[in-house]
């Protein structure tokens, strides 16, 4: 074929490859803060670490500069490990909290435990030692529900007390609620790793800096997370406690977890974490939950089920009016049965957004 032939053939081939916008863009909904797109200020971070070329698998500039973006938050002895995403980043740090034969205490409504799809158990081969809480936080005395049994070889070992900061129900563990936990696990030989999935949101929530309720308090491993408060992808194990873990990398690497052009996920992280990216989103997606929750509030025919304590809405309403709303606007039911919802609310939400949400909620509920 002729040169001119296949320029003619590329182009014609490029022509009907070319990227189309398939959704409106105006139109946002509450099922969750991962369905925002990505902030304007990561957009430009990843657009800045393109062009030229950068040590692969972690040994970048960016990575390396990471380290001391990550230590400003954590402490000077923070290690960050970036990854793909948030099962990810839980699985690899339980893996190198535990022994073959160890095994994680958390929460029933954990994420590791419900949304994981099996995940710590069949990539990490740990047992999750379950223990239902009536608001998603872990307490010592619920703790010890669990924490026994070591020397019975028929018994998994409690190695790990794993808690979400913010909960799966939207609650924020206090400052002091979490030394209580570090120090009881601590005093009973185990580890106390923390899925920060929404930390910044939980940080923005109590008004302190994040290394107040994580390094300060004795939490050895956080996984911590950027998709949900502005990033495209990425997470990142944060080793805390340096004598707590072993071999991160290599555990990392075993669990597939390890980018090879890594600069694009650290340059990410560096964008949220450098300055105050990641408090300005949370501190948006909180106060439009706190405008949501104040309309429903108004509302009769809806029940608030927990505190609004960062970016969710758990409430209970009538099952037919929920799926009169979902086809105006999207979310999730909770608890079908028992007609429980959540409504998320992003770094993106406009106040339209909510207002907007408001007003068909009342609609449906008048038909």
């Amino acid at each position: 074929m002729k040169t001119g032939v296949v320029k003619t053939a590329i182009r014609k081939s490029a022509a009907k490859t070319d990227a189309r916008r398939h959704h409106d863009p105006a139109v946002r909904g509450f099922a969750s803060d991962n369905y925002a797109g990505v902030h304007p200020e990561i957009l430009a971070a990843i657009a800045l670490a393109n062009g030229g070329h950068q040590v692969s698998y972690g040994d970048d500039e960016y990575t390396e500069h990471l380290q001391q973006v990550f230590r400003g938050h954590f402490g000077p002895h923070a290690e960050a490990y970036p990854v793909f995403n948030g099962t990810g980043a839980n699985v690899t740090a339980l893996q190198a909290l535990t022994d073959r034969w160890g095994a994680v205490i958390c929460a029933e409504s954990a994420h590791v435990n419900v949304d994981e799809g099996g995940a710590p158990e069949r990539m990490a081969g740990l047992k999750l030692l379950t223990v239902p809480t009536p608001d998603g936080k872990l307490t010592p005395e619920l703790i010890d529900r669990q924490a026994w049994g070591w020397e019975d070889e028929h018994r998994a070992m409690p190695q790990v007390v794993s808690i979400t900061q913010n909960t799966e129900l939207g609650t924020v563990y206090t400052v002091d609620e979490i030394r209580a936990i570090c120090e009881h696990a601590h005093a009973k030989g185990m580890k106390v790793h923390l899925d920060g999935a929404r930390i910044a949101n939980a940080a923005a929530s109590l008004d302190v800096p994040m290394r107040s309720f994580t390094n300060a308090v004795g939490v050895d491993v956080l996984s911590y997370g950027g998709t949900k408060n502005g990033m495209m992808a990425g997470e990142a194990v944060v080793v805390l406690n340096p004598d707590s873990v072993r071999q991160m990398k290599h555990i990392r690497k075993m669990s597939m977890q390890l980018a090879s052009k890594m600069r694009f996920v650290s340059v990410q992280l560096e964008a949220l974490l450098a300055k105050d990216l990641w408090l300005r989103n949370a501190r948006h997606a909180n106060a439009m939950a706190q405008r949501l929750a104040a309309g429903v509030r108004e509302t009769d025919g809806v029940e608030i089920l927990y505190p609004v304590q960062a970016n969710a809405v758990f409430a209970r309403l009538p099952h037919e009016v929920s799926r009169r709303l979902q086809e105006r606007y999207r979310f999730y039911f909770w608890d079908e049965i028992a007609g429980d919802v959540r409504w998320m609310c992003s770094y993106d939400t406009q106040e339209e957004d909510v207002d907007g949400f408001l007003q068909a909620l009342k609609e449906e509920l008048a038909r």
